[in-house]
């Protein structure tokens, strides 16, 4: 079941006895655990019937032993395990979950990691009760998962906004909501879109000094522009760090190497096959203009030589600022 399903069984009181909430992605596994906590009692259930369990701090036995008592005054109790990922003797939980207790809400919260499907307890409590695989994801889909948060509260962010995010953020959602949380609240009265300039007045990210504007700088071969942008990361290598110049570079100009070989170029299967925002397809038509396939796979071949260097192989005291300086130069001429 995907998060909002859950929140929405919640809601409906339609509960299950156990759950188990596990994945490398923290962001809906809190956010379900959170709901729980908040909404399946009442403030006054809450003192006799709720209990937050650590892992490292419990075993087995303790948590079955509190998951099997009955509720006071409630129709429900809710026993929530965080941490569980670090619960030596998880498996033994197998002999509550076989026969959980219906007035129980067990909630197992397994982060960064996942239990093995293939383990009786996995497929006791895919059989008693609900599972929630949350997973991470891929940078690129990081944009649009923005704008569909973003939607949800009426709001709206420009693409190059939710790409400058993305490069400054990963994929972390939990870092992610914190930041769009502050620019939804900073937005002045009547303007319900978020532009570059807000994220630079409000969190601080460059909206002139990035990757995304450096990419920008190489498609349309701004010397001028792209040489501005790689100075002032030579002067702030710590907020511009060379490795991730590199792989926004590197991911841009592999995707153009397969935009060159689409038999297709139409809009609708660019957005597909390179699996990108529509609102950038311009970018890879206007970049294969100015670079020949020959010339792109020259690049990628010299983005992967750059990395090797900036890692100490075939490089002895050349700065990151020295070889991105380089690098440039090589791709403009």
């Amino acid at each position: 079941m995907t998060a909002e399903q859950i929140i929405s069984d919640i809601k409906a009181k339609n509960y299950k006895p156990v759950y188990l909430l596990m994945g490398e992605e923290p962001y809906y596994i809190d956010r379900v655990t959170d709901y729980f906590i908040k909404n399946v009692l009442n403030e006054s259930e809450k003192a006799f019937n709720q209990v937050v369990l650590y892992g490292k701090d419990t075993d087995a036995p303790a948590i079955i032993n509190t998951a099997k008592r009955y509720p006071m005054m409630s129709s429900h109790q809710v026993v929530i395990v965080k941490e569980a990922q670090t619960l030596k003797d998880i498996d033994d939980l197998i002999h509550y979950t076989n026969h959980p207790l219906s007035s129980t809400l067990l909630v197992i919260n397994y982060k960064y990691k996942k239990l093995d499907k293939r383990k009786a307890l996995y497929k006791s409590i895919e059989k008693n009760g609900v599972i929630l695989e949350s997973n991470r994801l891929y940078d690129d889909k990081i944009p649009d998962w923005i704008n569909a948060y973003l939607a949800t509260k009426g709001i709206k962010i420009q693409p190059s906004a939710s790409v400058l995010l993305t490069e400054f953020l990963g994929n972390d959602l939990s870092k992610i909501v914190n930041e769009l949380e502050k620019l939804i609240i900073t937005l002045e009265s009547g303007n319900t879109t978020i532009s570059p300039a807000h994220i630079e007045k409000n969190i601080g990210i460059s909206k002139d000094y990035n990757n995304f504007e450096l990419q920008n700088a190489l498609i349309q071969k701004d010397v001028v522009k792209a040489y501005r942008i790689i100075d002032h990361f030579d002067r702030n290598q710590r907020d511009n760090p060379f490795v991730v110049t590199i792989s926004v570079l590197y991911a841009f100009f592999s995707k153009l190497l397969l935009y060159f070989n689409l038999p297709d170029k139409s809009k609708s299967n660019v957005t597909a096959m390179l699996k990108i925002n529509p609102f950038f397809v311009k970018d890879y038509l206007a970049a294969a203009r100015s670079y020949p396939e020959a010339k792109v796979i020259r690049i990628i071949s010299l983005l992967r030589e750059y990395d090797l260097k900036s890692k100490g192989v075939g490089n002895v005291s050349a700065s990151p600022g020295d070889l991105l300086k380089e690098l440039i130069y090589k791709i403009l001429h």
